[in-house]
């Protein structure tokens, strides 16, 4: 018995060592994902953990979308989009600006680590930035280890 526990511990061990999270990137067309595609072009290494979902503009990001994407597994939500001030809709960035703090509080009280979402401003200009974002964000994850809503399901099934 002693040696099948032994043998677990050292798996969960290796196993956490080789976790590789799962991130939802939601960015702004014309600013985050602009420096996303910036970035790309001039050939910065980001990790593959990153996976981008591009909405017209900050405003147009729901809480659903990162609740949903929290509840299939994803281990982070990184949101990003324009500076205040700097929208191409004007004032649609402010809505999601308002709508974060809330939904952080939301999903704590769910006890989901509120780091998991993680909220910056990226303009069309700065795909280094956003490349270093992505991979300090990869560092905190991996600190954190897979999110526990995955975990559980993946026990269910």
């Amino acid at each position: 018995m002693k040696i099948n526990l032994k043998m677990m511990e050292m798996s969960e061990m290796s196993s956490s060592i080789s976790f590789n999270p799962k991130i939802l990137g939601i960015f702004c067309n014309w600013c985050s994902y602009a420096g996303a595609d910036q970035a790309g072009t001039s050939r910065m290494q980001r990790p593959a953990n990153l996976r981008i979902m591009r909405v017209m503009c900050g405003g147009r990001i729901d809480p659903q979308f990162i609740i949903l994407a929290l509840k299939e597994g994803v281990d982070g939500v990184l949101v990003a989009h324009c500076y205040p001030g700097d929208c191409h809709y004007v004032e649609g960035n402010q809505k999601t600006i308002r709508k974060i703090p809330l939904l952080l509080l939301y999903i704590k009280q769910f006890g989901i680590n509120p780091k998991r979402v993680k909220y910056v401003f990226v303009s069309a200009s700065e795909g280094i930035e956003l490349t270093e974002i992505v991979n300090e964000y990869v560092k905190e994850l991996k600190e954190l280890g897979p999110n526990p809503i995955r975990i559980e399901s993946e026990q269910v099934n």
